[in-house]
C-alpha cells in the first residue's frame, strides 16, 4: 500500500475547481476510494480544519468535514521525525516531517519550492502517476 502525506493546497484545489478532471480532484477520489494510506498527525488535522473552513473559500462545511473525517478514519497517525536542516517554508514542516515517518511515503504537494528537494516531494500529477 501507498502512503502520502496529503499538502493542504491539494485539497484547497480539490475542493474549489470546476474541472473534475483536475489533477488534484483525482488525488482527492483516490483518497476517498482508499487508493492510498493518507498520513497525518493532529497539527496537519489543525490546518486541515483551519483553512478547510475558510468563508473566503466557500467550501461547504459539511464537506470540509466529510473530508477531513475520512482522512482520520482511514488513514494513519504518524509521529514527526526532526528534520533539523532550514526549510523554504516553515510553516510547511510539519508536513515533511510527517512525510518522513514512513520510508514509503510521499509529500503530494502543489507547492514544491516549499520543501527540500527530495524525491519523496511530489506533484500532484507525479502523484497520480505513481498510483495508476
Amino acid at each position: 500500500m501507498m502512503y502520502a502525506v496529503i499538502d493542504t493546497n491539494v485539497l484547497v484545489s480539490a475542493l474549489i475547481t470546476k474541472n473534475p478532471d483536475a489533477v488534484t480532484a483525482k488525488v482527492v477520489r483516490r483518497l476517498l476510494d482508499d487508493g492510498f494510506v493518507p498520513m497525518y498527525d493532529a497539527d496537519i488535522i489543525d490546518e486541515y480544519n483551519e483553512v478547510l473552513h475558510r468563508a473566503k473559500l466557500k467550501i461547504l462545511p459539511e464537506v470540509a468535514d466529510a473530508l477531513i473525517s475520512h482522512i482520520i478514519e482511514h488513514g494513519v497517525e504518524a509521529s514527526r521525525v526532526n528534520y533539523t536542516e532550514v526549510m523554504p517554508d516553515e510553516d510547511d514542516r510539519v508536513f515533511y516531517e510527517i512525510s518522513l515517518s514512513n520510508e514509503d511515503s510521499f509529500l503530494v504537494t502543489g507547492n514544491l519550492k516549499h520543501y527540500p528537494i527530495s524525491p519523496r516531494v511530489i506533484t500532484p500529477a507525479q502523484f497520480i502517476a505513481l498510483t495508476d
